[in-house]
């Protein structure tokens, strides 16, 4: 199986290639009743019983809210030159809807400004999966209205933010948001619809398009704005038909249901005929795909491992071991009739095959799907049972070496034309890890969660001088 690549020549970069690390407010920040703030849905789920591995919960987080200044200048230490962070909706607008709380957007304020201060460029997520509660309350996301209340807080944010920072992404993975919040109810609220969920994704799209309109209308015109997908890369078990049609489901209901609409305009024809036993799409009303079809300035692309499937057979059940959660409930609607493969090779403490050929596939990918769109990758990295030496140092080899073999990737898909212009570490610290709690560190700086000291792994140390030199150092040269 591909194992991380080690070019023997070094591995250069352009050179305004951004170098960035990123993060999500909920799983960082705490701070979770200061400020106006109110609760999101992942306040609810996190303190809902059984939810999350340990109970664990964002109220405290890693408390970048108090410490964001320290981790600004850890940031500049490393060399770093991007920061993607994502904004809480419910701290900047508590309901959902209405005036923002300044106090909260202050906090923004403040971040950005610091950035700035130390050189590092702001790239804004407008949402990162924490809905509002009271949105939630009154229907979610399979309710259009949110893709309506979306939009209203769209242009909060970027009227406050937009004379400083220059990079915008409205939603952060859409399908995890419909389809692990609404289909197997691993994420955030934990409902188990699959109608809802379709119904969710739609929203999604609708809110995109909203968003990046009330966007445009409300900052410079020398602002990007963007979106982030964890775009699925969909391999066939083999090469017979039936194994083909299980490949083109998934990938309809893992990438189509959302850059059909987005890039192009339409959703897939396949993908309404995989789910007419579930939904008849009547939720898509006349002039939708005209909203969202709204022209991008770039495109980010998140990418962990590929996927593998088969058609289900006699002796094989439905979805499950997707690398999703466990859950009685699938995430793919429709898709009982289709198998998950894990694939051999080394996995990460996430049980994650390691294969970058899988991060060159995607970006060459869109860059045919969307030729001339500038990509990002906006997400990238692994986690590992990372401790402590005797000596307080922590040397995460295993790390690097993903590290190395992804951005070799990228940079042998830039070689083949594509136009990718920066790559987000995540992340940048360990923090809350979703449903799964504390238990997983993808951080590239270890974060002693009862005392809430950073320090820099050797990964860290490795990618800030793959950011300062804009060449990858050898796996070796961090010890």
């Amino acid at each position: 199986m591909p194992q991380p690549e080690s070019p023997a020549t070094p591995v250069t970069f352009p050179p305004a290639f951004l170098w960035g690390a990123a993060t999500s407010a909920y799983q960082i920040e705490g701070a979770v009743r200061e400020d106006g703030r109110t609760p999101s849905i992942w306040d609810t789920f996190s303190h809902t019983p059984g939810k999350t591995a340990g109970g664990d919960h964002g109220d405290i987080a890693v408390d970048h809210y108090h410490r964001y200044r320290d981790d600004v200048a850890l940031m500049a230490d490393l060399g770093l030159t991007a920061y993607r962070f994502s904004v809480s909706w419910s701290r900047v607008q508590p309901t959902g809807r209405g005036p923002a709380v300044q106090r909260g957007l202050d906090f923004y304020r403040r971040l950005v400004d610091e950035l700035l201060a130390h050189g590092i460029k702001p790239a804004v997520t407008l949402y990162h999966w924490d809905l509002p509660q009271e949105l939630e309350d009154a229907g979610g996301w399979p309710e259009r209205d949110t893709a309506y209340r979306f939009a209203e807080y769209a242009q909060i944010v970027g009227e406050a933010l937009g004379d400083r920072v220059e990079q915008w992404i409205t939603l952060n993975e859409p399908w995890c948001a419909a389809f692990l919040g609404y289909a197997s109810g691993v994420h955030a609220p934990g409902r188990t619809d699959p109608a809802a969920s379709l119904k969710a994704a739609h929203t999604l799209n609708l809110a995109h398009g909203l968003g990046t309109s009330a966007l445009r209308a409300s900052m410079p015109a020398r602002n990007s704005v963007a979106l982030s997908l964890n775009s699925s890369v969909v391999r066939p078990f083999s090469q017979d038909a039936a194994d083909l049609a299980a490949a083109q489901k998934i990938d309809d209901l893992a990438n189509g249901v959302f850059h059909g609409p987005i890039l192009h305009g339409a959703y897939p024809q396949t993908l309404f005929t995989a789910t007419e036993l579930i939904t008849d799409w009547s939720f898509v009303e006349d002039g939708d795909l005209a909203l969202i079809n709204q022209p991008l300035d770039a495109l980010g692309l998140n990418y962990y491992t590929p996927a593998l499937v088969s058609a289900a057979d006699a002796d094989t059940g439905g979805p499950r071991a997707d690398g999703h959660g466990s859950s009685a409930h699938s995430p793919w609607p429709g898709a009982d009739d289709v198998t998950f493969h894990q694939t051999p090779g080394e996995r990460t403490e996430m049980g994650w095959t390691i294969d970058p050929t899988g991060l060159h596939d995607l970006i060459m990918r869109y860059t045919r799907e969307a030729p001339g769109l500038p990509l990002y990758i906006t997400e990238n990295g692994a986690a590992y049972d990372d401790k402590p030496d005797p000596d307080g140092r922590v040397h995460d080899p295993e790390r690097i070496a993903y590290l190395q073999g992804h951005l070799a990737a990228v940079r042998r898909a830039i070689a083949d034309g594509a136009d990718v212009r920066g790559y987000y570490l995540w992340s940048l610290l360990d923090n809350f890890e979703w449903a799964y709690g504390y238990e997983k560190r993808f951080g590239a700086v270890y974060v002693d969660y009862a005392t809430l000291e950073r320090t820099p792994k050797s990964s860290a140390l490795w990618y800030g001088r793959a950011a300062r030199t804009g060449t990858l150092p050898e796996v070796q040269s961090i010890q």
